[in-house]
């Protein structure tokens, strides 16, 4: 009687222990989830960000051609050469920060993309995982009911005896 007592506590934690494993599992799976929305986002904010890098690029390459045109036509000034110099350098500089921000953000998003990728699979993993857990715990409750079926059905024929 008490072996099988002992037996039921023991299906019982069984259970209670898988029960608590699938539930930890579905934690990280949200977890995980939550990680690649956030992802996600900054994907989208980096690939905002590029395409206004570009643009400003492209506006930084305009400006840098208008003042080389204009150099060009007002070469017999000195002043005024001097003053477009000036300018075209800035806009160069201006020019080299865009494309290495433009980099930098690139870079960003790739490394985004590979982290993203890294807990897609993970939250896959954690998924199967999960329907493992959740399979073995039905067999654990499927075998306790039939331990208790089984207890109760001696206990009867205790009863009876």
């Amino acid at each position: 009687m008490d072996k099988f007592k002992e037996k039921i506590n023991s299906l019982r934690a069984e259970a209670d222990a898988s029960v608590q494993r699938a539930e930890n599992a579905e934690a990280e799976l949200k977890k995980a989830k939550e990680d690649i929305i956030v992802k996600e986002q900054e994907i989208i904010s980096l690939t905002n960000k590029i395409s206004l890098l570009e643009a400003e690029v492209e506006r930084a390459d305009k400006k840098i051609s208008d003042l080389k045109s204009a150099k060009e036509e007002e070469e017999s000034t000195s002043s005024t050469t001097e003053a477009l110099q000036r300018k075209i350098s800035i806009l160069e500089n201006e020019l080299d920060t865009t494309e290495k921000n433009l980099k930098e953000t690139t870079e960003k998003l790739r490394t985004t993309d590979v982290k993203a990728e890294h807990f897609e699979r993970k939250c896959n993993t954690l998924e199967s995982e999960k329907a493992d857990l959740e399979k073995k715990l039905d067999e654990k409750e499927q075998e306790f009911k039939k331990k208790e079926e089984e207890l109760e059905a001696t206990l009867k024929q205790l009863e009876d005896m």
